[in-house]
């Protein structure tokens, strides 16, 4: 009987056309499916995070993927554990911060979602000229505070000298 895996595969690169589907065909050549992924460019890099399933063993997997890496992408792959526990029931919000770029902001505003118990699913942040923007997807757990992570935020934020917000967010499941 076949084993049915999952692995995580993380994939950096100087960015040019032909990463992705170098690293998918070596992926579906070996019948591992890939169920979630994010794929970016940040100041010229290739950033991927995967997530695939299938029965290949990860050794294979490796060693499928060192081939289409060549010399020129770093990829590492990890087993997931079966076992994760679900996740507890969650409040989405977005929350966006903008204002002049200096040291810290993500440190600290990301500090302040931790400490109220939020967990951080999605961050982007963006430097225009010197203008900085963030925007996160936060899951709070139902029984916190949201009003209070508001201020909280709000007091951070002014502090650094940013405007921030934090509104609900309605996630759409696939």
């Amino acid at each position: 009987m076949l084993h049915m895996t999952t692995l995580a595969i993380t994939v950096i690169a100087d960015d040019r056309p032909g990463i992705i589907a170098r690293v998918a065909t070596a992926l579906s050549g070996h019948r591992m499916n890939l169920t979630d992924s994010s794929m970016t460019v940040l100041s010229g890099h290739l950033a991927m995070t995967l997530i695939c399933t299938g029965v290949t063993p990860i050794d294979d997997v490796r060693a499928a993927l060192t081939g289409a890496a060549g010399d020129d992408l770093i990829i590492h792959v990890h087993p997931v554990a079966q076992n994760a526990s679900p996740a507890a029931p969650a409040v989405s919000y977005l929350l966006s911060v903008h204002g002049a770029d200096r040291l810290g902001i993500v440190a600290e505003l990301t500090a302040v979602v931790a400490e109220a118990g939020g967990n951080i699913t999605d961050l982007t942040t963006r430097l225009a000229g010197g203008l900085y923007v963030l925007a996160a997807e936060i899951d709070l757990p139902v029984a916190a505070d949201g009003d209070r992570l508001r201020t909280r935020i709000a007091e951070t934020a002014a502090r650094l000298g940013v405007d921030a917000g934090l509104q609900p967010l309605e996630r759409d499941e696939l």
